[in-house]
C-alpha cells in the first residue's frame, strides 16, 4: 500500500468518526473538510466530495444534495464501523477504544 492509499484510507475513517460524532450523524462537505484539516489533512473540495462518493458506494454514508453542496449521514454500516462491530474494506479500524 502506497502513502496516497494510506492517507485516503485515514481520511475516510476521520470522516466517518465525525459524522458519529453529530447528534443526527450528518456534515456538509465544507465542514468536513474542515474536520480533515484538523487531523492534518489540507485537502481540496473536490477530494473530499469524492470521498464522500466512495463512502457511499462502500454503504458508510448516504448523501444528499443541497443545491452545489453534498451533505453526508452516516448509515447504519459506517457506524458499526466507527465503533469496530464489522469492517468497511477501503477505511482504516479504528484504534481500540475509539
Amino acid at each position: 500500500m502506497n502513502f496516497e492509499e494510506i492517507s485516503t484510507r485515514d481520511a475516510r475513517l476521520i470522516m466517518l468518526k465525525g459524522l458519529a460524532g453529530e447528534v443526527d450523524g450528518a456534515l456538509n462537505e465544507t465542514l468536513l473538510t474542515a474536520v480533515l484539516r484538523t487531523f492534518g489533512h489540507n485537502r481540496s473540495r473536490d477530494y473530499v466530495r469524492t470521498q464522500i462518493r466512495k463512502l457511499e458506494e462502500l454503504g458508510a454514508v448516504t448523501v444528499t444534495e443541497a443545491g452545489s453542496v453534498l451533505i453526508a449521514s452516516i448509515t447504519r454500516a459506517g457506524l458499526d464501523h466507527v465503533e469496530r462491530r464489522s469492517i468497511i474494506e477501503g477505511v482504516d479500524r479504528p484504534s481500540p477504544g475509539v
